[in-house]
This record gives structure tokens, C-alpha cells and sequence, in this order.
């Protein structure tokens, strides 16, 4: 079931970027949405309540914006920049707030960790798809 209304169509120059071999940054995209679910229901079962909410609407925004993206990058649809951009910004502003906030020792250790593995380059991977045109230029 597609939820895309208005689909554009070939002949208005629309061109699937799926038929051009570039599938695994909506791969990427699409995965990281999805395994920030369950990381979602993690942060809401075993943090305290004010922290839980804060962070499950984080977490949830930011899964949001990657599985819109992925999704568009996936089917070769156009508009994978403005989920990216605010991808990306959600995982820059995560990866801050989780250094500010962590208490030093394995917390602060987690912390580094999360944003040297996953978030900044999840947030340089979005700001690069965010800055890439919807279709190729003509030549």
C-alpha cells in the first residue's frame, strides 16, 4: 500500500535513483530508523519518567526523519533532502546532549562511543545526502 498521492511521473524528467545503483544510503537510513525503535522502547522502560519522554521524542524524531528519507532513497522518489537535513541535525543534537549530560566514567565512555560509531556518522551521511540534488543536473 503506497501512501504517495501525487507520484511524479517519468516524463517529468523524474528519474529513480535506485536504477542508478545508489540504493545503500537508503539502506543505511532505513535500517538506523529501525533499530532505533526498540532503542526507543529501552530509553522509555528504564529511565526515569521526565528523562524517558524527553529522550523517546528525541529518539522517535530522529527515526522518523531517517525512515522518510531511507524510504524516498529506497524507492527512487524525490524529497530525500529535508528528512536528511533534520536527521541530521536530530543526531548532532543527540550526540551533544548525550556528552553534556553523561556522568563521567562508563557513562561519558558510552556516550563517546555512541557518537563516534553511530550518530556523527549517521549526521555526516544525512548532511551529505541532505546536500546532494534531487536529480542529476543536465548536461
Amino acid at each position: 500500500m503506497t501512501l504517495l498521492l501525487n507520484p511524479p511521473s517519468l516524463k517529468d524528467g523524474w528519474r529513480p535513483l535506485a536504477a542508478e545503483g545508489r540504493r545503500w544510503p537508503g539502506r543505511v537510513l532505513t535500517g538506523a530508523g529501525l533499530a532505533l525503535l526498540p532503542w526507543t522502547a529501552v530509553l522509555a522502560a528504564t529511565l526515569p519518567p521526565g528523562q524517558a519522554a524527553a529522550w523517546a521524542a528525541l529518539d522517535l524524531l530522529e527515526a522518523a526523519a531517517l525512515l522518510s528519507a531511507g524510504r524516498r532513497l529506497l524507492r527512487g522518489a524525490p524529497g530525500h533532502r529535508r528528512p536528511a537535513a533534520a536527521a541530521a541535525l536530530l543526531l548532532l543534537a543527540d550526540a551533544a546532549v548525550d556528552l553534556a549530560t553523561a556522568a563521567p566514567g562508563a557513562e561519558l565512555a558510552t556516550a563517546v562511543a555512541m557518537a563516534l560509531a553511530a550518530e556523527l556518522p549517521l549526521a555526516a551521511v544525512c548532511g551529505a545526502l541532505a546536500l546532494r540534488p534531487e536529480r542529476p543536473a543536465a548536461r
